[in-house]
């Protein structure tokens, strides 16, 4: 966010302050809206990555067509309904056609959409389109696992809940073998 988006930010910070019925004043909370203007600014930066600087022409040309699996990315973003926070772990598998793709990029990939105010379906989604465009696999899978402080902290509040989302295209669509193997890789629903 530029410097004019910051004021702004810590304006509507210590306004919230007030209308809840606090000093913005206060030892405490002087510098708060200063904080949260900040930490603002880290909890959206997906909007200002670029996807082609983060993969940085880190796609190779290989002879490989087997599973890749990168399981338990653990990742931190914001629900757009309600603005707390969710968080969780996301596994994502491709099958290479004649490309790979360096494997930091895969957790920077999720992390570029969690900076976001979001929803888990569509991180999901999201996380799963890039890939498949970017290298054109054979397949994709993409599970995410999310705690939402909108469901454990408000409205139900269920504190051991958490939501499964998944996305899977080609032969993880189509390969009830290939599906299970990801699952399989990934310990899911094993305890």
């Amino acid at each position: 966010m530029n410097k004019n988006e910051f004021e702004s930010t810590k304006e509507l910070t210590k306004q919230l302050l007030e209308n809840i019925g606090e000093d913005s004043d206060r030892e405490g909370l002087v510098e708060t809206p200063r904080r949260v203007a900040a930490a603002w600014d880290y909890f959206s930066k997906g909007y200002d990555l670029d996807l082609d600087d983060l993969i940085n022409d880190a796609l190779f040309d290989v002879e490989y067509n087997e599973m890749i699996t990168i399981k338990d990315i653990d990742y931190f973003s914001m629900c757009e309904h309600h603005l707390l926070p969710f968080f969780g772990r996301a596994h994502v598998a491709y099958i290479p056609d004649k490309k790979v793709i360096g494997l930091s990029k895969i957790p920077r990939i999720v992390e570029m959409f969690a900076r976001r105010l979001q929803v888990q379906e569509r991180m999901t989604q999201q996380v799963a389109n890039t890939i498949n465009d970017v290298l054109h696999p054979l397949g994709i899978g993409v599970i995410i696992e999310g705690r939402h402080m909108c469901m454990q902290m408000r409205g139900v509040e269920k504190q051991n809940s958490y939501a499964t989302t998944s996305a899977m295209f080609g032969a993880f669509a189509d390969d009830q073998r290939t599906r299970d193997e990801f699952l399989t890789l990934i310990n899911f629903g094993q305890i």
